[in-house]
């Protein structure tokens, strides 16, 4: 959402990613046993160098700024890249 916001809805975003794995979790206060907990929700694991985003149809400068938005609020490491268009 960041991202879009930035660049003001201006051309074509690609999230990379997909949440699907699984969690679980037990409610509190249940004893150990029984089997395994209920699905809290869904997680991506990311590997390094896993590609999150693309963008197209933005200057670059605005889509640095616009990546460099959303990077504060993952909770990892992450990169800009630029794909040379000769």
């Amino acid at each position: 959402m960041a991202i879009q916001r930035h660049v003001k809805r201006a051309g074509k975003l690609w999230i990379r990613v997909f949440p699907d794995k699984p969690y679980t979790k037990k409610p509190l206060e249940v004893r150990m046993g029984s089997g395994k907990g209920a699905v809290e929700g869904w997680v991506a694991v990311i590997k390094p160098g896993r590609v999150l985003f693309e963008i197209s149809g933005v200057p670059e400068k605005d889509a640095r700024d616009a990546f460099r938005l959303a990077a504060a609020k993952l909770p990892l490491e992450t990169r800009v890249l630029a794909r040379d268009t000769e």
